[in-house]
Order: C-alpha cells, then sequence, then structure tokens
C-alpha cells in the first residue's frame, strides 16, 4: 500500500473515532478505571412520580443504550487497533494469512482486520 492511500485512510479512521466517540459521550461516561470502556448513563426523563410505566420506560431505554454501547465501544477499539497498527508500519496486513487486505476492502472497511478470503472463512 502507497503511502497516499495509508494517509487517506488512516483520515477516514480518525474521523470515524470522532464520530463515535462524540456518540458515546451523548449518552455514556468513559469509565476511568477500564481503558476503553464506557459506563451508560441511565436516563433521566424529568422529575415526577414514580410510575411503574415511566420505570418500565427508563429501565427499557437504558437496555437499548447498553446494547448501542456496546457496539460503539467495539467498533471504536477496532479503530483504535487500526490507527495503532498504522503506526507500527503493519497496517493492511490480514491477522489470519498475514497477507496484504485489499485496498477495495480497506476503503469500505478501513479497519478490517482480515482480507476478504479469510473473512469469508470465518463467517
Amino acid at each position: 500500500m502507497d503511502k497516499k492511500m495509508q494517509k487517506q485512510l488512516k483520515k477516514s479512521l480518525e474521523k470515524e473515532k470522532m464520530k463515535l466517540t462524540k456518540d458515546l459521550k451523548s449518552f455514556a461516561n468513559k469509565d476511568t478505571e477500564v481503558k476503553g470502556n464506557w459506563l451508560t448513563r441511565f436516563p433521566f426523563f424529568g422529575i415526577s412520580r414514580s410510575h411503574d410505566d415511566e420505570n418500565a420506560e427508563r429501565i427499557e431505554e437504558y437496555e437499548n443504550l447498553l446494547s448501542v454501547e456496546h457496539t460503539l465501544e467495539l467498533r471504536l477499539k477496532d479503530i483504535n487497533n487500526a490507527l495503532e497498527k498504522i503506526k507500527n508500519n503493519n497496517y493492511g496486513i490480514c491477522e489470519k494469512c498475514k497477507k496484504e487486505i485489499e485496498i477495495k476492502r480497506l476503503k469500505i472497511v478501513p479497519e478490517a482486520k482480515q482480507c476478504l478470503i479469510c473473512s469469508k472463512e470465518n463467517s
């Protein structure tokens, strides 16, 4: 992979990292004890007398946010790993077969860990 393409993919990864971090900050706080972990804030719907319906709604919203948090954390971890690989000059190499990951694939999924063939084998 040439340096120009790597720079372009790095920029794409950094942009996505900023977006994911912003999304996470909208409903979660960084965990000060576990690096890379976020803690979903329990949704606050205003002050009112507790009603079973309102409590159920809050719990459901919280559960949904936990799921979103987990998904975003995993994606952010993959992006951080890809950025670290760029820094260490081993970006774009399949973790399984050790061959170069196709540029076409990296343009679509810049945090890809495996080439298309190895990825399909794992599916």
